[in-house]
């Protein structure tokens, strides 16, 4: 049973209070937190329990959920909340409103707080919206956990890659006479006992200098408007990461796709069969002995942002690209690498996959609970197969 009243009877919007990074500590614990999303840190938190975030100003009606103490600056609204639970329902209610649509008429346009707190809504008793918050956050807590964990292996590999091609910690470890960290003997076998002198410093014996250019090609993506995607499973990507679907694929993968054009520079790792669009490249290795893995740290390394044509709209100049040098390992430590990482990013996608269907299945539960047509019974069933 659900009782009638509306958001400003539920859970009244506060205004949140000005701190200009200059007086965040920066150094601090507490979130803080802008219209759309964490803006930074500070020492001293505005909120005290539980606080959903609304955007009022920017990016108006975007809602966040801080499950701890926070500070929402002034171009936000927000709702303190004692109770977890609580603070999780009104978050999913708040998402079916339509928040984003309830602009003021002003010069500059921001959410209506008196039309969003006179909007009316049905209630379910607290038994229920424990129950409904529960269902939704458990999804969203598999999502949140599943993106920590791609977050603990790619950071893995990106400390095994600084450990062996950026510091040479096995290789000086063997200087030392000692064994390298980590590393069973059969796997320090593969690395030398010396640095020698080289253009770009010390480097391991037997490994070489190469410019970008001898090992890679940034290959040019090809035009597609959204308008002439058709619907398919192959991620189309843009100089930013995904942009949406299509059913052509244009580059097999797994692949590497780096922003020509809007974001020039940013490299993103592509899991799957893939479609690059024009406003980036895409990376084709120049022999089989390169690993793609090695490669994306590689040119994650190399500042390409900075790398822009002279143009009236800049972006990344491949040609100027292709003179970076790079130390380049030997083909057994390089093999070595690729098996090690794979793993970790093949792991990676699995949780990625996941997250994707269990976001499916939350968006699809959230509305027919919110309004009562699902009973929380029946979406407890549907989640306990899921999760």
């Amino acid at each position: 049973m659900a009782d009638e009243t509306t958001i400003g009877e539920f859970c009244a919007f506060q205004y949140g209070k000005g701190l200009s990074e200059r007086l965040r500590t920066h150094t601090g614990s507490v979130p803080v937190y802008g219209s759309n999303g964490i803006v930074g840190w500070h020492d001293t938190s505005l909120t005290k329990g539980p606080t959903i975030i609304v955007g009022r100003k920017g990016t108006v009606g975007a809602l966040q959920l801080s499950t701890e103490p926070c500070w929402p600056i002034d171009t936000t609204f927000y709702i303190e909340f004692t109770d977890l639970a609580e603070a999780r329902y009104a978050y999913y209610l708040l998402q079916t409103l339509g928040l984003e649509h309830m602009n003021s008429d002003s010069a500059v346009p921001g959410l209506n707080r008196n039309a969003a707190h006179a909007r009316k809504i049905n209630v379910p008793v607290a038994r229920e919206r424990v129950t409904i918050a529960h269902i939704l956050g458990t999804l969203d807590d598999k999502i949140e956990l599943n993106r920590r964990m791609n977050e603990t292996l790619e950071g893995m590999a990106r400390a095994i890659f600084k450990s062996w091609f950026v510091d040479f910690d096995p290789v000086r470890a063997k200087m030392q006479g000692k064994q390298p960290a980590g590393l069973a003997p059969q796997i320090a076998a593969l690395f030398p006992d010396e640095l020698v002198e080289t253009e770009l410093g010390l480097a391991p014996r037997g490994w070489e200098v190469a410019k970008l250019g001898e090992i890679l090609e940034l290959a040019y993506g090809k035009a597609l408007k959204a308008d002439n995607r058709r619907e398919g499973s192959v991620p189309v990507y843009g100089s930013n990461g995904q942009i949406g679907w299509h059913n052509e694929v244009l580059v097999p993968g797994p692949g590497i796709v780096v922003g020509r054009k809007g974001n020039p520079g940013v490299v993103t790792w592509v899991p799957t069969d893939f479609f690059a669009i024009d406003t980036t490249f895409y990376l084709v290795p120049q022999t089989d002995i390169i690993s793609l893995y090695f490669l994306f740290f590689v040119l994650q390394a190399q500042n390409l942002g900075s790398l822009s044509a002279d143009s009236a709209v800049p972006g990344l100049n491949r040609n100027i690209a292709y003179m970076n040098k790079l130390i380049v390992p030997s083909d057994q430590v390089m093999g070595l690498f690729e098996e090690i990482v794979r793993t970790a990013f093949e792991r990676s996608y699995q949780c990625t996959k996941e997250s994707r269907t269990l976001a499916t299945l939350r968006d699809t539960l959230l509305p027919r609970l919110i309004s009562g047509e699902l009973r929380v019974v029946d979406a407890e069933r549907i989640v306990g197969r899921s999760v």
